[in-house]
């Protein structure tokens, strides 16, 4: 896409509620910001978009969640054991994570997440109108959000995000009236970035920057953009600034992973490699032989224990014990990879399974309930249990110095 006429600051917007009308470059854009869980936000852009008559419509999804939205047995394709060969789980994980809220608020209102985003390409399809997705791919996004977060912010959001799997919070459409009100929420998104500044970054400020690039980009006299509320004051900020061509490249990369992240798997089994060659020249034997049977003992167990814990198959309990001793001296493999896979192939989900995952992640009986999500916690349990196994283990295998 590209724009026909030269660029030129944006001027000023002109608010009515939840829409922000744009003259910019010679176009007007119409910036809907809506709450994602809102059966009001779902009326205002259907009604906005069969009264202003747009020559396009662009709405705040990229390619991968526009697909979870609009087809409705997405789910049910899911091929789990691709997912756990290609590494994935913990993507996964994270976007289940994010749905369960979602549904978990939607439920309160009786609106599906991202509906209004849905209803909006298909008023757009309806029209035979062009239906731009303008935002970053999800998992550039996520993948940014960790990688440029330090350790200690990385506890902080995974202990918020498994927090919020099972926070009740009552929300009504009053609260949401009050939450797209753009004040309202800057003051949100400003304790947001003092607490977790990285994550805010590239959470909201970069895809602002980015959604906006994209509605320069978008040709039109008139434009309809639906967004998140949350979204209007930075896309409108950025509305008027070009985005170099090195800029844009830049938000579409992926960071490598920090120095001591990619040292860290390896270091552990070089220590213990380390301490068995020099109990092997200097220990006694017996002493050896006792801090190798620790090694297994104390991997293999709680392993296998976190496995149990998350109603593992009983052969996938087994997997996990011979696995953990293995796997926390390769650190190209964890063991949760090995018993999610057992698992996978023990105990494949249903079809039912599938059709209710989103229903599952929102109770915390239902992750054990569906065989999908018994087979992430089978990931996560037996995982968390071998990195525990491996610490216990640590500390006695130093007792051959």
């Amino acid at each position: 896409m590209s724009s026909t006429v030269p660029e030129r600051a944006t001027e000023a917007p002109t608010a009515t509620g939840d829409l922000h009308r744009i003259h910019h470059n010679g176009r007007e854009i119409l910036l809907v910001g809506t709450a994602h869980i809102s059966r009001a936000s779902v009326e205002m852009v259907q009604h906005t978009i069969a009264t202003e008559q747009p020559d396009a419509v662009c709405v705040e999804l990229d390619a991968q969640r526009y697909a979870h939205l609009t087809e409705r047995n997405r789910w049910e394709q899911l091929n789990i054991r691709q997912v756990i060969r290609q590494g994935q789980i913990p993507f996964l994980m994270a976007n289940l994570a994010l749905a369960s809220f979602q549904k978990r608020m939607g439920l309160q209102t009786g609106v599906r997440p991202g509906e209004e985003l849905a209803a909006a390409a298909q008023a757009a399809e309806e029209r035979s109108l062009p239906v731009h997705l303008i935002d970053r791919d999800i998992r550039t996004t996520l993948l940014r959000a960790w990688r440029k977060t330090g350790l200690w912010q990385k506890i902080q959001l995974v202990t918020t995000l498994f927090a919020g799997l099972f926070e009740k919070h009552e929300i009504d459409e009053e609260e949401l009236a009050r939450l797209r009100q753009s004040d309202s929420l800057s003051s949100m998104l400003e304790e947001m970035g003092d607490l977790l500044p990285a994550a805010k970054s590239i959470l909201v400020d970069e895809r602002d920057r980015w959604m906006a690039h994209q509605l320069r980009q978008t040709a039109g006299a008139r434009i309809v953009a639906v967004v998140g509320a949350a979204h209007i004051p930075g896309i409108c900020r950025h509305l008027a600034h070009n985005e170099s061509d090195a800029a844009l490249a830049e938000l579409a990369s992926i960071p490598v992973k920090p120095l001591y992240s990619r040292l860290l798997p390896w270091l552990i089994p070089l220590l213990v490699a380390a301490l068995f060659v020099i109990g092997f020249f200097f220990a006694d034997r017996e002493q050896l032989y006792q801090a190798a049977g620790a090694w297994i003992l104390a991997n293999g167990s709680l392993s296998a224990l976190g496995t149990l814990v998350a109603w593992g198959h009983p052969l996938t309990v087994v997997a996990a014990f011979v696995a953990a001793p293995i796997t926390s001296l390769n650190p190209t493999i964890g063991a949760g990879f090995v018993t999610a896979f057992v698992q996978a192939l023990l105990v494949p989900p249903k079809v039912r399974d599938m059709e209710a995952v989103l229903e599952a992640v929102v109770t915390l009986s239902g992750w054990w309930r569906n065989r999908l999500t018994r087979i992430l916690l089978v990931f996560f349990l037996s995982s968390l249990g071998s990195s525990l196994g491996t610490l216990v283990a640590f500390g006695w295998l130093k007792q051959l110095l």
